[in-house]
């Protein structure tokens, strides 16, 4: 009976941890690759459409609500796709020159439309072009943020849109200790005035202001607005969100994929104290308005000309400018890269400040997907941030935390190697009992637990240590799959991205054939073994071979396949949880070597392994 459940307890485990692969990585490659051919086909489509269509509307000012509906900002325009080169070259625009980002402000709408990541690149080469984040409304993947006013119904008044022309009042870049101001005046009495001003890291802030030379009040809406042409590549992971994102006041974080607002089409929110923007796996843009400001809110997805229009936007309460007066709207845009350090992290009595600190802002940092085990990713991150800035390679920080973790849960693992040590021990009063009672199930059930209870052992303690196993291993895996700061980081050797899977291969002899297997149809996915998968299958494979064979034959063949299942099963994952679990793995078998000689129990790894190599009698 206790073989028979150690067995349904392997198989049940086993069975979890394939199901979890599947349904987390398998099959979310599958459709990360149909993803990525369906963007081709749609990015080619419109590429075809806009040579002979207009092109779509860049942006919408935000509807404000009950009040009268502003105009669009920019009729469409025709004209065929260009290069990003090209559309930045096109017009007059003030460079952005700060340490993380570089760019452009278009004088022509006086749009956030041209960055670039200064500080990560494409790939690991450090040559490589650096991220680009925002392209003008010309190209083929438009991505721009927009501040404005819009007038009330009915009104006449001629304001700025994307077609205006703006003028720098003075000269020179926008860098972290040079703002720039831009002016329009509309001819009719009304001066705009835009000051923009960004700090060392993604943070820009905007300072609108409007003149009255005019005897007649105006009232006017200020809106902010962040809009993205077309359906972005994603990476198609459940555990992870890509879309629309907010944390909107009282209704908490209000997430949308492109699917999910595709099917909405608009979603509206009126709240005080919310952020909003869109994010992808590793950057983000997000309207950081004032915590105070009651906002008309609202997530969109438009189609036109074909094309996708994704656009987050708030509304402001009007303001009215008296004739000869002046009002001012503020608004903070974050665009860049979302380092846990510079966003934040909410976590009791450690954590970073971040801009969800410093402004005060609503749970700015869960605009990194911590996912539902936040209390474990979280610490998992600070655990190896920490140990980082102390040696500078996370994938020295990953083994020490594996070492904390294997000392937190040392008293528990204890008891469960001690129990195992026991099992051992006992194995000979065992073999007894079945040869005393071979026809009586029962009565040998019956003796077997007295023995236990005798001897203070629990049988199933040999599946505590794997079960300690899953929480950290899923939030190491988190951490490492949506956390910017492992992106790139490199161990040593040929591990030049920890968050990536191992480069080398097996089934080309290390790089020697030049032949990519995983091209082979139906099972080429298999068919990448890396050095560090194969370390952790031998690890793995010694722990196993630490205990005695099991005398029930299918439960021997589910161990003994079971280091080569999770070598190949594991060998897509990224390099770090790789590195991590063929870390653990040696500090178990040392752990449990010492616990079974503690409990004076023989250490039959060797004799085991010799075992297996051993001619087989005929």
């Amino acid at each position: 009976m206790t073989d028979n459940r150690n067995t349904i307890l392997a198989v049940i485990l086993s069975g979890l941890v394939l199901i979890a692969w599947q349904y987390f990585y398998n099959v979310p490659q599958m459709e990360k690759q149909r993803a990525q051919q369906q963007t081709q086909t749609e990015l080619q489509k419109q590429a075809e459409s806009q040579k002979s269509t207009p092109q779509a509307t860049p942006g919408t000012a935000p509807q404000p609500g009950s009040a009268p509906a502003p105009s669009a900002t920019q009729p469409p325009s025709t004209g065929p796709v260009v290069s990003r080169e090209a559309a930045i070259e096109g017009g007059p625009r003030v460079k952005i020159d700060t340490p993380t980002l570089s760019g452009s402000i278009s004088l022509k709408g006086a749009r956030i439309d041209d960055l670039s990541l200064e500080k990560f690149r494409d790939t690991v080469d450090p040559k490589s072009p650096p991220i680009v984040l925002f392209s003008p409304s010309q190209t083929a993947a438009p991505y721009y943020a927009e501040f404005g006013w819009v007038p009330g119904t009915g009104a006449t008044v001629r304001m700025p849109d994307a077609t205006t022309m703006w003028q720098q009042e003075g000269s020179g870049e926008l860098t972290p200790t040079h703002p720039v101001t831009l002016k329009y005046d509309n001819g009719e009495g009304l001066t705009f005035r835009r000051t923009i001003a960004i700090d060392d890291h993604y943070l820009f802030t905007i300072k609108d202001e409007v003149t009255n030379a005019g005897s007649a009040p105006v009232t006017l809406y200020p809106y902010a607005l962040i809009s993205r042409h077309g359906t972005p590549q994603v990476s198609g992971y459940y555990i992870l969100h890509e879309g629309l994102i907010g944390y909107l006041g009282d209704q908490g974080l209000q997430e949308y994929s492109y699917k999910k607002i595709d099917d909405a089409k608009r979603v509206n929110f009126n709240v005080t104290d919310g952020w909003l923007g869109i994010t992808d796996k590793y950057w983000a843009s997000a309207l950081l308005p004032d915590t105070s400001a009651k906002l008309q809110a609202s997530y969109s997805s438009d189609l036109v000309n074909n094309i996708r229009r994704y656009q987050t936007d708030y509304l402001l309460e009007p303001q009215t400018v008296a004739g000869g007066a002046t009002v001012t709207a503020n608004a903070r845009l974050f665009a860049g890269a979302k380092e846990a350090g510079v966003v934040g992290i909410n976590f009791p009595l450690v954590g970073f400040g971040g801009y969800n600190k410093e402004l005060g802002l609503n749970h700015f940092d869960l605009l990194i997907d911590w996912g539902w085990f936040y209390f474990i990713t979280k610490p998992m991150f600070l655990a190896l941030d920490w140990f980082f800035r102390l040696f500078g390679n996370f994938g020295v920080s990953i083994l020490l935390v594996t070492v904390i973790v294997k000392l937190l849960f040392f008293p528990l693992a204890n008891k469960s190697y001690a129990s195992m040590a026991k099992m051992k021990s006992i194995q000979p009063q065992l073999a007894a009992l079945k040869e005393r009672y071979p026809d009586d199930r029962v009565k040998q059930q019956q003796e077997m637990m007295e023995i236990y209870k005798k001897e203070k052992i629990n049988p199933i303690a040999g599946c505590l240590p794997i079960a300690l196993q899953i929480p950290v291993f899923f939030s190491l895996y988190k951490v490492l799959f949506v956390t910017i700061e492992m992106r790139h980081a490199p161990f040593f050797g040929w591990i030049k991205d920890l968050s990536a899977p191992d480069p080398t291969n097996l089934f080309t002899l290390f790089g020697l054939i030049p032949f990519d297997p995983t091209t082979i149809p139906v099972f080429g996915h298999y068919l990448w073994l890396g050095i560090w998968p194969i370390i952790m299958g031998i690890t793995m494979w010694f722990q196993m071979k630490l205990n005695p064979t099991p005398p029930d034959p299918t439960q021997k063949m589910i161990f003994d396949w079971m280091p080569l299942i999770f070598t190949f099963m594991l060998a897509g994952f990224p390099a770090g949880l790789v590195i991590y679990w063929a870390w653990n793995n040696l500090l178990s078998v040392l752990q449990q070597s010492y616990i079974m000689h503690r409990n004076g129990v023989k250490v039959e790894l060797f004799d085991n392994l010799k075992a297996t190599f051993a001619k087989k009698a005929t």
